[in-house]
């Protein structure tokens, strides 16, 4: 069996990466190493690859995927978040380059079974890095009434988020919850009929991608992440973010201005005075999207936006 997953934006992260010979780059997530086998070509003969993956299974791939170039490739089990922590153990002060690609694969969908599609009959799981205790199946059976409500539409933006979980709560009580397709019916039946049919996706859509960011801490990692940007990149680097849904995006678009243009000066006031010193620039005035000649070859694409900005 194959490890399925499709770069997205390859053309376009490659551009904007702005890589050449000797540069020291990071992928963050890299899936099935589409995007690093680009970039190292591009940064040989004696540059570096840092890549992570909290994936055990993508890591292995991306081993054997990217093996001919082991003398420029160092691998590691994390989470992007630890990069800061990575980058010190190696004695690097800073990357010329770092890729974000916050997408799932297909192999993760199809091959996974950790419960993260509607579609299948699987454990309810939805772990990224499976040493990780929390699991959706824990989620669904033991967190309050209220506590699921939240999720769901924090993490979801679901219009239905009570009645799920006011259906959840009821049905566990008669037996416990454990297979995604179990969950899928459930939250189905708890849609009402006229909104069920009316919608472009899948009723369970956005509870499961709710379930998988509060599994995996998803928001809150990326937010950290951000944060510690400009002290990981050296002085021009750039950073390649690519997000997948309006919470992701919503939270790179606001480091990047707070990174850019984050004095908190009144407006009528002549000159800065709280000291704001810009660190990064937006090479992208608005994020760019797939081409539709993408979109068709790869659905899972449709949603993704690039956002890119250097270090000053």
């Amino acid at each position: 069996m194959g490890f399925e997953h499709r770069s997205v934006m390859p053309s376009e992260v490659h551009e904007y990466q702005n890589l050449k010979p000797g540069s020291i780059c990071v992928d963050c997530t890299l899936g099935g190493a589409g995007h690093a086998l680009s970039t190292l070509k591009a940064i040989l003969p004696d540059g570096l690859l840092i890549g992570i993956d909290q994936d055990m299974d993508a890591l292995a791939h991306a081993k054997k995927k990217l093996a001919p170039f082991k003398e420029n490739v160092r691998l590691f089990h994390n989470n992007f978040s630890d990069l800061p922590e990575i980058l010190e153990s190696n004695g690097i002060e800073g990357a010329d380059s770092i890729l974000l690609d916050l997408g799932f694969s297909l192999n993760q969908i199809k091959h996974g079974k950790r419960g993260f599609s509607f579609k299948l009959d699987e454990p309810l799981d939805m772990r990224m890095d499976i040493r990780n205790e929390l699991t959706a199946g824990h989620i669904i059976n033991s967190y309050t009434e209220k506590e699921l409500r939240e999720i769901f539409f924090r993490f979801g933006e679901e219009n239905f988020s009570s009645r799920i979980a006011r259906a959840i709560v009821r049905e566990r009580s008669n037996q416990p919850i454990l297979t995604s397709k179990a969950l899928s019916d459930i939250i189905v039946s708890a849609v009402p009929a006229k909104n069920r049919f009316r919608q472009k996706i899948h009723p369970a859509t956005r509870v499961f991608q709710a379930l998988r960011i509060a599994v995996n801490n998803e928001l809150e990692n990326l937010k950290t992440f951000m944060e510690e940007v400009p002290d990981l990149l050296k002085k021009g680097g750039r950073i390649c973010v690519i997000s997948f849904h309006s919470l992701e995006d919503r939270i790179v678009k606001q480091a990047f201005k707070k990174l850019e243009s984050g004095c908190t000066c009144p407006r009528d006031l002549p000159q800065c005075g709280c000291g704001f010193v810009p660190q990064l620039t937006s090479i992208l005035k608005k994020p760019l999207a797939p081409t539709k000649e993408e979109i068709d070859a790869n659905p899972m694409a449709r949603s993704s936006r690039l956002r890119v900005a250097q270090k000053i």
